[in-house]
């Protein structure tokens, strides 16, 4: 008897330690689930692109499971299109106007075409903002012939900016005196007296608020009818206001244009990915706006406002959610 329940015993022991072992291999069979890497593509560190980019990264790994994703510090728009058709980021952050040219290839995109651009959003506006000072006597566009005018750097988005602007009131570079400045090269040619006025195009209020401080800053308006003609030929242009009080001195509103900040991605993302991410970000906005206070015009109601190329299909559906 105590032979049969010894051996009973032993089977029992066997079966158990059996049992543990296959369900050791079914829990190692249980594979984490693979990460997402999604590289977002900013601007420098100084500038507005960086710590929303941060915030964005942040965003995603909080709500979407299995999400890795990480801001890095670019050159920002135009490199930023570079990066993204060349596969090294899967999101960017770029002015909607480089995003119409690289998808049209034209202005600095000529002959070199990106295919495959696709928009998650527009976030903000970038204001063209036209700067002279009250001694020169400009006070709108149509006054530019026979003056200096810094145009932005040779090949850069302010420069196409500029150039589109004047066009729409007629004028043409054989008009003016042109300089081709960044704008702080701008900003000291005009306290100097060297540029007659400027063009910069950047969330407001800027750096115009520094030559504002010792000058009588003038902002130029883009009048009403320029700025529908201006719209219908490039779509990727808004209309706004710059309100008065915005910059010392300025007593009332000024018309002017915009571009918008956008998030960019490829085909290569797929509907699913895009759904989750922006649902993240408007679903999350006061993160944004923690990071920097361009982040308080973004809105989901605007968020096709100025697209300037075909939607991601998981945007489109998201947008189109009630």
């Amino acid at each position: 008897m105590k032979k049969l329940l010894a051996f009973l015993l032993g089977i029992m022991v066997m079966a158990t330690m059996i049992a543990g072992c296959g369900g050791g291999d079914k829990k190692d069979d249980k594979k984490p689930a693979a990460q997402k890497f999604i590289n977002i593509a900013t601007g420098g560190t100084s500038g507005t692109y960086f710590p929303l980019g941060g915030a964005l990264a942040d965003i995603l790994n909080k709500n979407i499971p299995g999400t890795n994703a990480s801001a890095q510090s670019t050159g920002a728009s135009v490199a930023n299109v570079n990066l993204l058709s060349q596969g090294k980021v899967e999101i960017a952050f770029i002015q909607n106007d480089i995003a119409y040219y690289a998808a049209n290839g034209t202005e600095m995109f000529k002959g070199k075409q990106v295919a495959g651009l696709q928009g998650l959003a527009t976030l903000y506006p970038e204001t063209v903002q036209i700067v002279t000072l009250k001694k020169s006597g400009i006070k709108s566009v149509a006054d530019f012939k026979g003056k200096r005018i810094a145009v932005g750097a040779a090949g850069s988005g302010t420069e196409a900016n500029a150039r589109q602007i004047m066009e729409a009131y007629g004028i043409k570079y054989d008009d003016i005196k042109v300089q081709y400045l960044s704008f702080g090269e701008a900003a000291s040619a005009l306290k100097d007296g060297n540029v007659d006025a400027a063009f910069v195009t950047a969330g407001h209020p800027t750096a115009i608020q520094d030559i504002a401080t010792q000058n009588d800053v003038v902002l130029v308006p883009v009048d009403a009818d320029k700025a529908d003609s201006l719209i219908k030929k490039y779509p990727f242009y808004t209309k706004l206001v710059i309100k008065a009080g915005t910059y010392p001195k300025q007593d009332a509103d000024v018309s002017a244009v915009a571009v918008k900040c956008m998030l960019a991605v490829t085909d290569k993302m797929d509907a699913d990915t895009a759904y989750a991410i922006v649902k993240a970000l408007y679903g999350n906005l006061d993160r944004m706006k923690s990071a920097h206070s361009a982040a308080n015009a973004i809105s989901k109601d605007t968020a096709k406002d100025g697209m300037s190329i075909k939607l991601n299909p998981g945007a489109e559906k998201f947008f189109n959610e009630k």
